[in-house]
């Protein structure tokens, strides 16, 4: 889902809005077992983005809004892919704002649930609710029903939802995501030092594939 489709049209698909991106399959060189390829596969940043993993682990960062459909279904194999990361990898979530609403409620949602360490057991709901359920989850009142009848403690959330440690999180997601010029999720960036997408790869598989190519180069300081 990219950026510039977000204005172009008006709120419609999935009750939410805004319309999708058509995922690209480009010539890829990875379709015929070669390496990921700079420029068609994926992007070197021109300044490095800040990381938050320690040394000597490499960061990965999926980039999503809740709202996305392609985000929705790349979970399955995001997930899978998760399961099997080596110790030196670490991996971390940042949700997307390209503008408040809904974008900003949903970042909310995602760091008030990570800060009531609600993420393993709601995060996957969220996005159900979305998109399977129809649900907008676009003002306070409408989340905090939802995470009430998920058995959360309503005034609890949006006290958490509200709270200054919530908009530091989203303000750090921003301050992220325009580090590494993301103008459409969903997508991933490796190391402060690339960025790849969906749209850049065609497939969540052959995305996830230079992801590990693109770890692979920076262990060995490529």
């Amino acid at each position: 889902m990219n950026r510039r489709e977000f204005s172009k049209q008006s709120l419609s698909a999935l009750g939410l809005g805004l319309a999708v991106a058509p995922v690209v399959t480009p010539t890829l060189s990875l379709a015929q077992g070669g390496d990921p390829v700079e420029g068609t596969n994926y992007v070197k940043l021109g300044q490095a983005a800040p990381v938050a993993a320690p040394a000597g682990k490499v960061e990965i960062v999926e980039f999503f809004w809740y709202g996305c459909p392609h985000c929705y279904h790349f979970e399955p194999s995001l997930n899978a892919w998760i399961g099997k990361l080596p110790a030196d990898v670490a991996f971390r979530r940042a949700p997307v704002a390209f503008r408040e609403n809904p974008f900003g409620m949903h970042q909310r949602i995602y760091y008030a649930l990570e800060a009531m360490g609600l993420l393993s057991s709601l995060h996957g709901k969220v996005f159900h609710a979305l998109h399977e359920e129809g649900l907008k989850l676009d003002k306070p009142e409408l989340i905090a029903d939802f995470m009430a009848k998920n058995g959360v403690d309503r005034a609890k959330f949006l006290s958490v939802f509200d709270s200054f440690a919530v908009q530091t999180k989203c303000r750090q997601a921003r301050t992220l995501a325009e580090a590494y010029k993301i103008d459409g999720v969903p997508a991933i960036g490796i190391g402060g030092q690339f960025l790849t997408s969906i749209s850049l790869n065609g497939t969540p598989e052959k995305t996830l594939a230079t992801v590990d190519f693109l770890v692979n180069r920076l262990r060995k300081g490529k």
